[in-house]
C-alpha cells in the first residue's frame, strides 16, 4: 500500500509509518476483502449504508471499506449514517464534522429513541435489546430511503463468538450473527464485513490513527450484561489459551451436522447400516 497522500483516501491521512502499524492495517484490509469475496457480499453498482456510531469498530469499518474503494476491489456506491438516538450528552456534532472534513458521503439522522426505551424498560432492567430493536428499524428505513442494497455493520470476529456464547448459554441454540444476512422484508441484506477481524485489532487501529471515538456509555449502560460476562470468560480462556478465540471461530466455519443432534438439519431415523457387511 502506498502512503503518500494522492494515493490513499483521506481517512488514511497521517497513518503511522512503522511497521507494526503496517502490518496491522494490511491484516485488516485483507481479512475484511477475505469475508467480503467469501461470503459473497459484492453486488456492482449497489449502493451500502455504512452504520457509523462512533465507536472503535465502526470508525474500522469505514476506513477499510473506503480503502478497498479507493483500489477498485469495492465497486459499490458507499454512504456513511449515524442514527443520533437522542442519548443526553451524545457529542453531536463530533461525526458531522469528521466526515466533512474526510470527504465521507453521509447522512446524519436524528430519532428520539432513547426517550422511548426509558419509558418502556423498567428501571433496573438492561435496555440493549430494545435499543438495537429501535435503531435497526430505523436503519432500515434509512436504507430503503437511499435506495441502498444492504445495511453494513461493525460487528468483529468477538462479536460473533460472544453472541454464540450468549445464545449457548441463556439462549439454548447454536447460532450467532451471521456475516450476511437478508432481512424478514427480504429486500436488504445486512453485511458484516469485519467478521474474521478482531477486537483488538479494530482498537489497536482505530487509536493509532486517533479517530474520534464516542463511548458506548452515553446511555448509562449497565455493567454486568450477559455479554460482558461472556466476554470476561472468553478473556480468561485466551489469557490462559492464546489464541483460542481463533480456534473457537473456524469451529463456527466447520459445523457438523451429522455429529450435532438436531434432527432438522441430519436425518438421524434414515440412517441405515450395511447389513450386507455386518457379522
Amino acid at each position: 500500500m502506498l502512503d503518500q497522500p494522492e494515493d490513499i483516501h483521506a481517512l488514511f491521512n497521517g497513518a503511522p509509518q512503522t511497521t507494526e502499524f503496517k502490518k496491522l492495517r494490511k491484516r485488516i484490509v485483507r481479512q475484511t476483502r477475505e469475508a467480503i469475496d467469501q461470503y459473497g457480499m459484492i453486488e456492482p453498482g449497489t449502493k451500502w449504508l455504512v452504520c457509523l456510531s462512533g465507536g472503535k469498530d465502526s470508525y474500522t469499518l469505514l476506513a477499510v471499506l473506503h480503502e478497498l474503494q479507493w483500489r477498485g476491489l469495492l465497486p459499490v456506491e458507499l454512504l456513511a449514517c449515524n442514527l443520533d438516538q437522542g442519548q443526553p450528552g451524545f457529542p453531536a456534532t463530533v461525526l458531522p464534522e469528521f466526515l466533512e472534513k474526510m470527504g465521507v458521503k453521509h447522512r446524519i439522522e436524528y430519532q428520539d429513541t432513547y426517550s422511548i426505551v426509558m419509558d418502556k424498560i423498567p428501571a433496573g432492567r438492561t435496555f440493549c435489546a430494545l435499543c438495537s430493536r429501535l435503531r435497526r428499524g430505523n436503519l432500515y428505513r434509512i436504507a430503503r430511503e437511499e435506495g441502498c442494497s444492504a445495511v453494513v455493520l461493525g460487528h468483529h470476529r468477538d462479536d460473533i463468538l460472544e453472541t454464540f456464547f450468549m445464545n449457548l448459554f441463556h439462549g439454548g441454540r447454536l447460532a450467532t450473527m451471521p456475516p450476511k444476512l437478508l432481512n424478514e422484508e427480504g429486500d436488504l441484506f445486512v453485511y458484516r464485513p469485519l467478521a474474521h477481524v478482531a477486537e483488538v485489532d479494530c482498537e489497536k487501529f482505530s487509536a493509532s490513527m486517533k479517530y474520534p471515538i464516542i463511548p458506548c456509555d452515553l446511555c448509562g449502560s449497565q455493567d454486568g450484561l450477559q455479554r460482558q460476562q461472556v466476554k470476561a470468560i472468553l478473556d480468561g480462556w485466551e489469557r490462559n489459551s492464546p489464541g483460542r478465540r481463533q480456534v473457537m471461530f473456524r469451529a463456527l466455519t466447520n459445523a457438523r451436522p451429522s455429529h450435532l443432534l438436531d434432527n432438522k438439519l441430519f436425518d438421524f431415523a434414515g440412517l441405515t447400516r450395511d447389513a450386507d457387511n455386518s457379522n
